[in-house]
């Protein structure tokens, strides 16, 4: 489990599941699940294009995630965010169908692109990821009190001089950034159960902000950590622990939640 050649899967496990819980805090403090769920699927077609032309695919995955926050800002002020977000991300897609039918390995790169490959993560990807991820987290503890402030209270916030519009690109930035870097590590389909997951279960544990992100990149931590050490042991993939163990977090989240409201009707009541 601990053998040389697992050690770059544990070290970019641990940044990419870090930054995730972070950032994922506020992806369900604002209510951004959609574009969670879409940006990672959105940045397909730079990963097919840069395993296409022979480049890293961190940097296909850069450009498309920032063509993806361009078209979900952009479209989203003439209409309804949720519309813009999916018809960005309808566009993107059908550009990733593009690429890969260019490719000549169709299925590997399809299966990598969607589920990752954490078990075989070389050297020279940890320093990307590692600058990226840096990046996320520094963007997000400078403007930790204007998203904090934009998603508890809109209006607090524009009377403060906290422009909702400029915050919520500058988001949307800070997510694109985010799913670049774990999309070689967790794959698009298991990003959005980091972001989600863990983060949802911190949420429901506790009402401090600052207490639920660092317990939301904790739980994130865990997720990946027990995800890769159960796929070890068991030879399943890792993207089933991933995901399964995601959704435990976010149920016992909830039932927790409930058992917390239910006390404190009965004292009232009492």
């Amino acid at each position: 489990m601990f053998a040389s050649f697992l050690v770059n899967t544990w070290i970019v496990a641990t940044i990419v599941a870090a930054t995730a819980g972070v950032v994922g805090f506020f992806v369900v403090l604002r209510g951004n699940s959609f574009a969670a769920h879409a940006l990672p699927l959105g940045t397909f077609p730079g990963a097919a294009a840069a395993s296409l032309l022979g480049v890293n695919p961190l940097f296909g995955l850069l450009t498309f995630s920032g063509l993806g926050v361009i078209g979900i800002s952009q479209l989203g002020k003439a209409g309804r965010p949720e519309i813009a977000t999916a018809l960005s991300l309808v566009m993107l897609l059908g550009l990733g169908a593009l690429f890969l039918s260019m490719s000549n390995e169709y299925s590997q790169a399809t299966y990598a692109l969607l589920f990752g490959e954490v078990l075989g993560v070389s050297s020279l990807d940890i320093v990307p990821v590692a600058v990226v991820s840096v990046v996320s987290l520094a963007l997000t503890t400078l403007l930790f009190r204007p998203l904090l402030l934009n998603a508890v209270s809109p209006e607090l916030a524009e009377a403060r001089s906290v422009p909702a519009g400029r915050t919520d690109i500058l988001f949307l930035g800070i997510l694109a950034l985010t799913t670049s870097a774990a999309v070689p590590v967790v794959g698009v389909l298991l990003v959005f159960s980091l972001t989600i997951g863990p983060p949802s279960a911190a949420r429901a544990l506790t009402n401090r902000p600052v207490g639920a992100m660092l317990l939301s990149a904790g739980l994130s931590l865990l997720t990946v950590w027990a995800s890769i050490a159960l796929a070890l042991l068991l030879g399943w993939p890792v993207g089933f622990f991933v995901g399964g163990l995601g959704a435990l977090a976010y149920g016992l989240g909830r039932v927790w939640m409930e058992w917390v409201r239910s006390r404190r009707c009965r004292a009232l009541s009492g």
